[in-house]
């Protein structure tokens, strides 16, 4: 199973100094995938989670390839509706391309309503426009001599029936984000469903858990995966390889800003975690 972080692109305190030394803190400690968040327009409604400044995914992503040179790059995950089909099949092919087929291209239906409303996208047809435009971005892939790539893959987010069922449709894996242990193992058996039902193959497994250090164990049964003690956590890593998932992205932020500012801790948490990886592998 590969490991990836998701690295902060958003908030007071992330500035190009401090993305290209989280592109190098994950690239040296050896994950395998580096992942970014997708904004275009801080309404109130982001800003609430996401404050300003927001780093655009695939510039970012564009820089960043230019400063790393193993790790994958990806997004998790990028608003489809917010951009038209050809526009992302076009920018996620160049990229692919200019970083030596690097790109995983996680993808998502979007939430922030009135973000939709600044870009005159309708938000109560998300889902349809997602769908539609996926398939655009699919067929316009097919056609190598102008778009000059090698298949991307595409992972789908959303943790209801209707996301996991566009990913078994139009994706390459499912991935769902921030979900308790035991959500995750019955989401996964739930999967299984949804393809047999549409008689199609069931996408790899790629979840985005949280990554939170604690000092004691977490009790609560609302514990999500990747939250508690170094032990806690690489148990979880073992409980999702146990599931059959490909990849598992870590993300650091948990809604305190001051992890944007002070990322040395996270930094910490990831150096346990890659040693333990390294063990596995050593197994």
């Amino acid at each position: 199973m590969q490991i990836g972080v998701n690295v902060p692109n958003f908030a007071p305190g992330t500035d190009p100094r401090v993305l290209r030394q989280w592109a190098q803190t994950v690239e040296g400690l050896g994950f395998d995938l580096l992942m970014v968040s997708d904004h275009i327009v801080v309404t109130p409604d982001v800003a609430e989670q996401y404050p300003a400044p927001f780093y655009e995914p695939f510039t970012t992503l564009s820089w960043l390839a230019g400063v790393t040179h193993r790790v994958r790059l990806g997004t998790t995950v990028l608003i489809v509706p917010y951009r038209h089909p050809l526009l992302t099949a076009r920018m996620a092919a160049n990229l692919n391309r200019l970083s030596g087929g690097r790109l995983v291209l996680g993808v998502g239906v979007g939430w922030a309503r009135q973000e939709f409303e600044a870009l005159g996208v309708p938000y109560q047809r998300r889902g349809a426009l997602t769908d539609e435009h996926l398939q655009a971005m699919r067929d316009a892939w097919r056609d190598t001599d102008d778009y000059d790539t090698e298949p991307i893959p595409l992972w789908v987010g959303g943790n209801s029936d209707a996301g996991m069922r566009r990913a078994v449709r139009l994706g390459d894996a499912w991935h769902p984000l921030r979900l308790t242990p035991d959500k995750l193992t019955d989401a996964a058996g739930r999967l299984d469903v949804i393809a047999d039902d549409l008689g199609l193959p069931r996408p790899a497994l790629v979840p985005r858990i949280a990554l939170q250090e604690t000092r004691e164990p977490v009790t609560d049964p609302g514990r999500l995966a990747g939250v508690g003690t170094i032990e806690q956590i690489t148990a979880d890593l073992d409980r999702i390889r146990r599931l059959g998932a490909e990849t598992v992205v870590l993300d650091p932020f948990n809604d305190d800003l001051t992890e944007i500012r002070q990322p040395e801790r996270a930094w910490r948490t990831l150096a346990a975690v890659a040693a333990y990886a390294k063990t596995q592998e050593d197994r």
